[in-house]
C-alpha cells in the first residue's frame, strides 16, 4: 500500500490523488494543511492532442475516468485563502507582500465565491474545487513583489482557469461557466502581453520564470509565451478597434516570424510549437490581408 494514500470512500473507489505526510506550511498565516498530489502510472493519464493553445488533452479511461492533472499543480491554504503553485510556498519570505496577502483576503474570498461559491479546500479536490484553488492563486499573486515574477504567473494562471472553465462548462452545462471562460481567456491577453512588455521594460523579468508551461506535460519556454501572446490575440483580442486589431496583428505576425524563421523548419525549436506558429503565421496573414482588402473597398 501506498505510504500516505488516504482512503477515499468505504465503497474502495479507485484512487486518484493522495495526502502527502509532509504538510504544506503556508508562508502567509503560518499555519499547516494536507498537501493532496496527484497519483501517477497504472493508466490514469493518457494524453491526447495538443490543442492550439499548448493545452494537452487527457483522455478517460475504462478505470480512472475522466482526470484533470492541471488541478494539482496549486495549493490554497485553507486556514487564509492564500493560493500559490507548490513551489512558491517555500519561497515567499517578503513581508510586504505577505502582509498585503493576509489583508487582501476577504476580497479574495469574496471574490472567488462569486464564481464558485461551493468551494471547499479540505476535501480531495474536484475540478470545481481545483478551479477555484486557481482563482485564489490569480488573485494571491496579485498582491505579491515582482521579483515572484506575478504577472507570468498570472497569465499562466488565467490561461489554464480558462481551460478548466471550459471543462466545468461541459461538466456543469447550464451554469455560465462559458461566459467564465470567455473573461479568463480575456485576462490571459492581457497578462501574456503585459508580462513581455514588461521583460521589454525591464521591471520585470518574465523570460525568467522556471516553467513557462503553459501546461503541466512540457516548457515551451519564452518563444512559447510569445506565440501565445499572437494566438490569444488573434482569437480573444478586442474587434471593437478594427484599425489596432490590425496594428496587433502584423506585430505578432512580425514576431513570430522573427521567432520562427516565418515558419521554416528549425532544429532548436520544438516540432509541435514550430507547426503551431507556422499555422497561427498563416492565419494572421490572411486577416491582415481581408482587413487590409476591406479599407482598400471602404477608401
Amino acid at each position: 500500500m501506498l505510504h500516505g494514500v488516504k482512503k477515499v470512500t468505504d465503497n474502495k473507489k479507485i484512487a486518484i490523488s493522495y495526502w502527502s505526510k509532509n504538510k504544506c506550511a503556508c508562508p502567509v498565516c503560518g499555519k499547516s494543511f494536507e498537501r493532496e498530489e496527484m497519483l501517477s502510472g497504472n493508466g490514469r493519464m493518457i494524453a491526447g492532442d495538443l490543442t492550439d493553445e499548448l493545452h494537452r488533452i487527457y483522455e478517460p479511461s475504462s478505470k480512472f475516468g475522466k482526470i484533470y492533472p492541471l488541478i494539482y499543480s496549486v495549493g490554497a491554504c485553507p486556514n487564509c485563502n492564500a493560493a500559490f503553485f507548490w513551489e512558491d510556498f517555500g519561497e515567499l519570505n517578503d513581508s510586504v507582500s505577505i502582509r498585503k496577502i493576509r489583508d487582501d483576503e476577504d476580497r479574495r474570498v469574496k471574490a472567488v465565491s462569486t464564481i464558485f461559491p461551493y468551494y471547499n479546500l479540505t476535501r480531495e479536490r474536484s475540478l470545481y474545487d481545483g478551479a477555484a484553488m486557481y482563482y485564489l492563486a490569480l488573485l494571491t499573486y496579485e498582491r505579491m513583489d515582482l521579483s515572484f515574477l506575478p504577472t507570468m504567473k498570472r497569465a499562466i494562471i488565467a490561461l489554464r482557469l480558462a481551460w478548466l472553465s471550459c471543462d466545468l462548462d461541459v461538466t456543469c452545462p447550464g451554469h455560465n461557466f462559458r461566459y467564465v471562460a470567455d473573461v479568463f481567456y480575456r485576462k490571459a491577453v492581457f497578462f501574456y502581453q503585459q508580462a513581455v512588455i514588461n521583460e521589454m521594460q525591464r521591471v520585470e523579468k518574465s523570460s525568467m520564470i522556471g516553467n513557462s508551461g503553459p501546461d503541466i506535460d512540457k516548457n515551451y519556454g519564452w518563444d512559447g509565451v510569445i506565440y501565445l501572446c499572437g494566438l490569444l490575440e488573434y482569437k480573444y483580442g478586442q474587434r471593437e478597434d478594427p484599425a489596432l486589431r490590425l496594428q496587433k496583428m502584423n506585430e505578432f505576425k512580425t514576431a513570430i516570424a522573427r521567432i520562427f524563421g516565418l515558419g521554416k523548419s528549425s532544429k532548436n525549436k520544438p516540432g509541435p510549437l514550430l507547426e503551431k506558429s507556422r499555422a497561427l503565421y498563416d492565419n494572421l496573414s490572411k486577416e491582415i490581408e481581408k482587413s487590409e482588402d476591406i479599407h482598400i473597398a471602404g477608401v
